[in-house]
């Protein structure tokens, strides 16, 4: 098995944030077809998974804030991301409907935060294009308390015959919007360290919800 990286390659994280820079003043509209057809239904099943009435939440890649109105009420919520951007489009979206949430700067890569300070760790499309998605997702568990969730809506490979095209396009992909779409991100989470719980398969098997928690011990 691949060694899993300690740190975040700086390079890959710099041009990330470059590019999710750029794209940040035209992101809503870039997306919105989809978001209409699909994703806000999906996001808001995917909040509708998270567990019990109190607890502290975080949310990796908060983007531009779409995921605000499914946020369960009551609940403290950090969001963070990693382009200044996104996090300005969060930030006045916070205002203006006046949602209760820490908005942070911050590379999920490497979360300033102590070991088990989440109920639930949440992310949507995010680990998609993360430079090194397995180090997030160890650091996504790091976070998280015993007995706390990993709640994951992402797009991902195919393990159908479409995967050969998705492997073949993925380069250009990247360079166009930034994100993968052959990251094999089930085996992601479990190389990071996180038991799956389950998987829901919204759109054939390359849209999928997963639930993940942290590996019980012996």
């Amino acid at each position: 098995m691949t060694p899993v990286n300690q740190t975040p390659d700086l390079k890959a994280t710099r041009l990330t944030q470059s590019r999710y820079q750029r794209a940040s003043s035209c992101y809503d509209r870039a997306e919105s077809p989809l978001e209409w057809l699909a994703f806000h239904r999906w996001r808001r099943l995917l909040w509708s998974q998270v567990r019990g009435e109190g607890g502290h939440i975080l949310e990796l890649g908060v983007g531009t804030g779409k995921n605000f109105p499914h946020y369960p009420a009551g609940r403290p919520v950090a969001a963070l991301d990693l382009t200044p951007g996104m996090l300005a489009r969060a930030q006045a979206r916070r205002a203006e409907d006046g949602v209760a949430v820490e908005l942070l700067l911050m590379d999920a890569q490497a979360l300033a935060f102590p070991d088990a300070t989440f109920d639930a760790v949440i992310a949507t499309f995010v680990f998609c294009s993360i430079p090194d998605p397995v180090l997030g997702l160890r650091e996504a568990g790091r976070v998280l308390k015993a007995g706390g969730q990993v709640l994951l809506l992402e797009h991902m490979r195919s393990d159908g015959p479409l995967g050969w095209a998705m492997d073949r396009l993925n380069a250009a992909t990247v360079r166009v919007g930034g994100e993968n779409i052959n990251r094999r991100t089930v085996e992601n989470v479990r190389r990071a360290g996180l038991a799956v719980r389950r998987e829901e398969h919204l759109w054939g098997d390359i849209f999928r919800l997963i639930e993940a928690a942290k590996e019980e011990g012996p």
